[in-house]
Protein backbone atom coordinates (compact mmCIF):
# COMPACT_ATOMS: atom_id res chain seq x y z
CA UNK A 1 0.00 0.00 0.00
CA UNK A 2 1.13 3.54 -1.11
CA UNK A 3 0.56 5.98 1.78
CA UNK A 4 2.50 8.36 3.89
CA UNK A 5 1.56 10.33 6.86
CA UNK A 6 4.42 13.16 6.91
CA UNK A 7 7.10 14.78 4.51
CA UNK A 8 9.70 12.57 5.82
CA UNK A 9 8.19 9.20 4.40
CA UNK A 10 6.91 11.19 1.19
CA UNK A 11 10.38 11.75 0.53
CA UNK A 12 11.45 8.73 1.66
CA UNK A 13 8.92 6.61 -0.55
CA UNK A 14 9.85 9.34 -3.52
CA UNK A 15 13.66 8.26 -3.13
CA UNK A 16 13.09 4.74 -2.77
CA UNK A 17 10.98 4.13 -6.07
CA UNK A 18 12.51 6.79 -7.93
CA UNK A 19 8.90 8.78 -8.14
CA UNK A 20 7.90 12.05 -8.25
CA UNK A 21 5.11 13.34 -5.71
CA UNK A 22 2.59 13.48 -8.13
CA UNK A 23 2.97 10.03 -9.26
CA UNK A 24 3.09 9.18 -5.30
CA UNK A 25 0.22 10.75 -4.62
CA UNK A 26 -1.76 9.33 -7.82
CA UNK A 27 -0.68 5.97 -6.88
CA UNK A 28 -2.05 6.43 -3.51
CA UNK A 29 -5.71 8.05 -4.09
CA UNK A 30 -6.37 4.84 -6.76
CA UNK A 31 -5.14 2.48 -3.84
CA UNK A 32 -7.02 4.12 -1.22
CA UNK A 33 -9.74 5.11 -3.72
CA UNK A 34 -10.36 1.89 -5.14
CA UNK A 35 -10.09 4.07 -8.52
CA UNK A 36 -8.30 3.04 -11.75
CA UNK A 37 -5.65 5.54 -12.94
CA UNK A 38 -7.57 6.76 -15.84
CA UNK A 39 -10.68 7.31 -13.48
CA UNK A 40 -8.48 8.98 -11.04
CA UNK A 41 -6.70 11.18 -13.35
CA UNK A 42 -10.39 12.13 -15.34
CA UNK A 43 -11.47 13.10 -12.00
CA UNK A 44 -8.28 15.62 -11.69
CA UNK A 45 -8.60 16.62 -15.18
CA UNK A 46 -12.40 18.40 -14.57
CA UNK A 47 -10.94 20.04 -11.45
CA UNK A 48 -8.23 21.50 -13.41
CA UNK A 49 -11.31 22.57 -15.83
CA UNK A 50 -13.61 24.34 -13.17
CA UNK A 51 -10.18 25.87 -11.85
CA UNK A 52 -9.65 27.04 -15.25
CA UNK A 53 -13.64 28.04 -15.51
CA UNK A 54 -13.62 30.14 -12.33
CA UNK A 55 -10.34 31.81 -13.47
CA UNK A 56 -11.37 33.20 -16.56
CA UNK A 57 -15.10 34.20 -16.27
CA UNK A 58 -15.00 37.05 -14.25
CA UNK A 59 -12.20 38.82 -16.20
CA UNK A 60 -14.85 38.74 -19.15
CA UNK A 61 -18.20 38.79 -17.11
CA UNK A 62 -17.43 40.60 -13.89
CA UNK A 63 -20.19 39.79 -10.84
CA UNK A 64 -20.73 41.21 -7.96
CA UNK A 65 -19.87 39.93 -4.87
CA UNK A 66 -23.30 38.68 -2.49
CA UNK A 67 -21.36 40.75 0.71
CA UNK A 68 -21.19 44.12 -2.43
CA UNK A 69 -17.27 44.11 -0.90
CA UNK A 70 -15.52 42.76 -4.31
CA UNK A 71 -16.73 42.45 -7.97
CA UNK A 72 -14.90 43.41 -11.12
CA UNK A 73 -10.51 43.31 -9.34
CA UNK A 74 -9.91 40.56 -11.47
CA UNK A 75 -11.24 42.80 -14.61
CA UNK A 76 -9.37 45.48 -14.05
CA UNK A 77 -5.71 44.00 -13.62
CA UNK A 78 -6.63 42.45 -16.81
CA UNK A 79 -7.01 45.69 -17.91
CA UNK A 80 -4.03 47.21 -16.47
CA UNK A 81 -1.66 44.71 -17.70
CA UNK A 82 -2.85 45.18 -21.11
CA UNK A 83 -1.15 48.52 -21.31
CA UNK A 84 2.15 47.09 -20.51
CA UNK A 85 2.94 48.95 -18.07
CA UNK A 86 2.82 46.44 -15.29
CA UNK A 87 5.21 46.50 -12.21
CA UNK A 88 4.69 42.24 -11.70
CA UNK A 89 5.73 40.90 -15.04
CA UNK A 90 3.70 38.23 -16.65
CA UNK A 91 3.53 35.04 -14.88
CA UNK A 92 3.00 37.16 -11.28
CA UNK A 93 0.61 39.35 -12.65
CA UNK A 94 -1.58 36.77 -14.59
CA UNK A 95 -1.34 34.76 -11.07
CA UNK A 96 -2.64 37.75 -9.20
CA UNK A 97 -5.43 38.35 -11.73
CA UNK A 98 -6.60 34.47 -11.58
CA UNK A 99 -6.37 34.32 -8.00
CA UNK A 100 -8.54 37.38 -7.32
CA UNK A 101 -11.27 36.18 -9.76
CA UNK A 102 -11.77 32.70 -8.58
CA UNK A 103 -12.65 34.66 -5.24
CA UNK A 104 -14.99 36.69 -7.12
CA UNK A 105 -16.49 33.50 -8.05
CA UNK A 106 -16.40 31.96 -4.99
CA UNK A 107 -17.80 35.28 -3.46
CA UNK A 108 -20.83 35.61 -5.88
CA UNK A 109 -22.20 31.81 -5.74
CA UNK A 110 -19.93 30.47 -8.19
CA UNK A 111 -18.28 26.98 -8.55
CA UNK A 112 -14.68 27.03 -7.54
CA UNK A 113 -12.37 23.98 -6.08
CA UNK A 114 -11.89 24.53 -2.18
CA UNK A 115 -7.81 24.52 -2.41
CA UNK A 116 -7.42 23.73 0.36
CA UNK A 117 -10.89 26.09 1.66
CA UNK A 118 -12.95 27.91 -0.64
CA UNK A 119 -11.33 31.63 1.12
CA UNK A 120 -7.92 30.56 -0.35
CA UNK A 121 -9.04 28.99 -3.50
CA UNK A 122 -7.51 31.54 -6.11
CA UNK A 123 -3.94 30.90 -5.20
CA UNK A 124 -3.23 27.16 -7.00
CA UNK A 125 -5.34 28.20 -10.39
CA UNK A 126 -3.60 31.35 -10.00
CA UNK A 127 -0.13 29.84 -9.90
CA UNK A 128 -0.11 26.97 -11.94
CA UNK A 129 -2.60 28.48 -14.78
CA UNK A 130 -0.51 31.38 -14.99
CA UNK A 131 2.68 29.16 -15.42
CA UNK A 132 1.02 26.88 -17.69
CA UNK A 133 0.79 29.97 -20.05
CA UNK A 134 3.98 31.62 -19.83
CA UNK A 135 5.83 27.97 -20.43
CA UNK A 136 2.93 25.99 -22.81
CA UNK A 137 2.61 23.61 -20.42
CA UNK A 138 0.08 20.41 -21.27
CA UNK A 139 -3.20 19.44 -19.61
CA UNK A 140 -1.48 16.22 -18.81
CA UNK A 141 1.24 18.09 -16.72
CA UNK A 142 -0.88 20.21 -15.11
CA UNK A 143 -2.72 17.04 -13.98
CA UNK A 144 0.51 15.79 -12.31
CA UNK A 145 0.90 19.50 -10.54
CA UNK A 146 -2.56 19.24 -8.55
CA UNK A 147 -1.96 15.49 -7.88
CA UNK A 148 1.22 16.79 -6.40
CA UNK A 149 -0.73 20.23 -4.97
CA UNK A 150 -3.23 17.69 -3.16
CA UNK A 151 -0.62 15.82 -1.24
CA UNK A 152 0.98 19.23 0.18
CA UNK A 153 -2.70 19.68 1.39
CA UNK A 154 -3.19 16.47 2.48
CA UNK A 155 -0.75 16.67 4.78
CA UNK A 156 -1.28 20.19 6.18
CA UNK A 157 -5.08 18.32 6.81
CA UNK A 158 -3.94 15.39 8.63
CA UNK A 159 -0.66 17.12 10.68
CA UNK A 160 -2.21 20.71 11.36
CA UNK A 161 -5.16 22.49 9.72
CA UNK A 162 -6.22 24.27 7.08
CA UNK A 163 -9.22 26.22 8.29
CA UNK A 164 -8.83 30.05 9.54
CA UNK A 165 -10.98 29.72 12.31
CA UNK A 166 -8.64 27.07 13.76
CA UNK A 167 -5.28 29.20 12.51
CA UNK A 168 -5.87 31.77 10.84
CA UNK A 169 -5.19 32.61 7.22
CA UNK A 170 -1.81 31.30 7.39
CA UNK A 171 -3.73 28.10 7.60
CA UNK A 172 -5.73 29.03 4.61
CA UNK A 173 -3.96 31.34 2.25
CA UNK A 174 -0.69 29.70 3.58
CA UNK A 175 -1.12 26.13 2.75
CA UNK A 176 -2.47 26.93 -0.29
CA UNK A 177 0.61 28.83 -1.37
CA UNK A 178 2.65 25.90 -0.54
CA UNK A 179 0.74 23.55 -2.25
CA UNK A 180 1.20 25.70 -5.34
CA UNK A 181 4.49 26.57 -4.40
CA UNK A 182 5.39 22.99 -3.80
CA UNK A 183 3.61 21.87 -7.66
CA UNK A 184 5.33 25.01 -9.42
CA UNK A 185 8.86 23.40 -8.60
CA UNK A 186 7.62 19.94 -9.95
CA UNK A 187 6.05 21.43 -12.71
CA UNK A 188 9.48 23.46 -13.55
CA UNK A 189 11.78 20.53 -13.24
CA UNK A 190 12.89 20.62 -9.55
CA UNK A 191 13.38 17.73 -7.35
CA UNK A 192 11.47 16.42 -4.48
CA UNK A 193 13.42 18.07 -1.85
CA UNK A 194 12.98 21.54 -3.34
CA UNK A 195 9.81 21.26 -3.89
CA UNK A 196 9.15 20.36 0.05
CA UNK A 197 12.09 23.35 0.83
CA UNK A 198 9.38 26.01 -1.31
CA UNK A 199 6.62 24.61 0.54
CA UNK A 200 8.49 25.53 4.14
CA UNK A 201 9.74 28.56 2.95
CA UNK A 202 6.17 29.66 1.88
CA UNK A 203 4.37 28.79 5.29
CA UNK A 204 7.75 30.76 7.16
CA UNK A 205 6.91 33.86 4.97
CA UNK A 206 3.50 33.64 6.02
CA UNK A 207 3.77 32.15 9.76
CA UNK A 208 1.16 34.11 12.05
CA UNK A 209 -1.04 35.76 9.70
CA UNK A 210 -4.62 36.52 10.72
CA UNK A 211 -8.29 35.59 9.78
CA UNK A 212 -10.02 38.85 9.85
CA UNK A 213 -12.85 38.77 7.57
CA UNK A 214 -14.67 41.61 7.07
CA UNK A 215 -18.12 41.60 7.78
CA UNK A 216 -17.74 38.06 8.52
CA UNK A 217 -17.61 37.21 4.85
CA UNK A 218 -15.65 35.58 2.71
CA UNK A 219 -14.65 38.66 0.22
CA UNK A 220 -12.30 41.23 1.85
CA UNK A 221 -9.30 40.93 2.25
CA UNK A 222 -9.28 37.42 1.36
CA UNK A 223 -9.38 38.52 -2.06
CA UNK A 224 -6.08 40.19 -1.68
CA UNK A 225 -4.67 37.79 0.26
CA UNK A 226 -4.87 35.24 -2.13
CA UNK A 227 -3.16 37.61 -4.59
CA UNK A 228 0.01 37.90 -2.02
CA UNK A 229 -0.27 34.13 -1.74
CA UNK A 230 0.30 33.74 -5.48
CA UNK A 231 3.42 36.63 -4.96
CA UNK A 232 4.62 33.84 -1.93
CA UNK A 233 4.18 31.00 -3.49
CA UNK A 234 6.20 32.04 -6.51
CA UNK A 235 8.71 33.58 -4.31
CA UNK A 236 9.25 30.33 -2.57
CA UNK A 237 9.55 28.33 -5.73
CA UNK A 238 12.07 30.70 -7.04
CA UNK A 239 14.09 29.87 -4.30
CA UNK A 240 14.16 26.38 -4.40
CA UNK A 241 14.76 25.87 -7.99
CA UNK A 242 17.50 28.07 -7.37
CA UNK A 243 19.08 25.56 -4.96
CA UNK A 244 18.60 27.70 -1.81
CA UNK A 245 17.74 24.95 0.79
CA UNK A 246 15.54 25.17 4.19
CA UNK A 247 17.00 24.97 7.53
CA UNK A 248 13.56 23.95 9.06
CA UNK A 249 11.92 21.05 6.93
CA UNK A 250 8.24 21.40 5.96
CA UNK A 251 7.34 18.68 8.67
CA UNK A 252 8.29 21.28 11.26
CA UNK A 253 7.52 23.84 9.75
CA UNK A 254 3.79 22.74 9.62
CA UNK A 255 3.80 22.28 13.19
CA UNK A 256 5.16 25.79 14.07
CA UNK A 257 2.59 26.93 11.74
CA UNK A 258 -0.44 24.37 13.57
CA UNK A 259 1.31 25.89 17.18
CA UNK A 260 1.15 29.54 16.28
CA UNK A 261 -2.07 29.35 15.03
CA UNK A 262 -3.52 27.90 18.40
CA UNK A 263 -1.77 30.99 19.91
CA UNK A 264 -3.65 33.59 17.51
CA UNK A 265 -6.70 35.66 19.66
CA UNK A 266 -9.56 34.18 18.46
CA UNK A 267 -10.57 37.19 17.71
CA UNK A 268 -8.36 36.99 14.68
CA UNK A 269 -9.46 33.42 14.21
CA UNK A 270 -12.12 34.13 11.76
CA UNK A 271 -14.50 35.97 14.11
CA UNK A 272 -14.63 39.43 12.29
CA UNK A 273 -14.17 40.60 15.74
CA UNK A 274 -10.62 41.78 14.76
CA UNK A 275 -7.80 43.17 12.65
CA UNK A 276 -9.03 44.53 9.40
CA UNK A 277 -12.82 43.70 10.15
CA UNK A 278 -12.13 46.25 13.37
CA UNK A 279 -11.07 48.80 11.67
CA UNK A 280 -13.50 51.54 11.35
CA UNK A 281 -13.87 50.92 7.49
CA UNK A 282 -14.45 47.37 8.24
CA UNK A 283 -17.08 47.81 11.29
CA UNK A 284 -19.26 49.45 9.02
CA UNK A 285 -19.81 45.52 7.52
CA UNK A 286 -19.70 43.75 10.85
CA UNK A 287 -23.20 44.64 12.81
Amino acid sequence: MTDFKNAKELLALCHKNHQRVSDVMRQRECELGEVSMDQACGRMRKVLEVMRQSAQKPIKMPQKSMGGLIGGEARMLDVYQGKGSSVCGKVLGRGITYAMAVLEVNASMGVIVAAPTAGSAGVVPGVLLALQEEYGISDERMVDALFHAGAIGYLAMRNATVAGAVGGCQAEVGVAAAMASSAAVELMGGDVQQSLDAAATVLMNMLGLVCDPVGGLVEYPCQNRNAAGVANALVAAELALAGIRQLIPFDEMLDTMYQVGRRIPYELRETALGGCAAAPSGCRFCH
